[in-house]
């Protein structure tokens, strides 16, 4: 009798909590803050966080440029 009780303790199976699910870290909250595509002055698509500004150039002409953008760009000069 002890036996078959024994035996019964020990053919269930041991429920083990699973293990936590890991996210790589980076790439997908820099997405999260909210940025856009512009289309930069040089031909390139270029994602930015910050607002859209209008600068004024040394000739007196006015130039748009996005603001924070990824890569460590500060001030990106769009395409009209």
């Amino acid at each position: 009798m002890k036996v078959l009780t024994l035996a019964l303790l020990f053919s269930f199976t041991v429920a083990r909590p699973a293990p936590p699910v890991r996210h790589p870290s980076g790439t997908l909250q820099q997405h999260s803050r909210g940025g856009r595509w512009y289309f930069a002055a040089s031909g390139h698509a270029v994602y930015c966080y910050g607002p859209v500004m209008t600068l004024p150039q040394a000739n007196g002409n006015l130039q748009k440029v996005a603001t924070f953008c990824r890569e460590g760009q500060t001030v990106v000069p769009l395409k009209d």
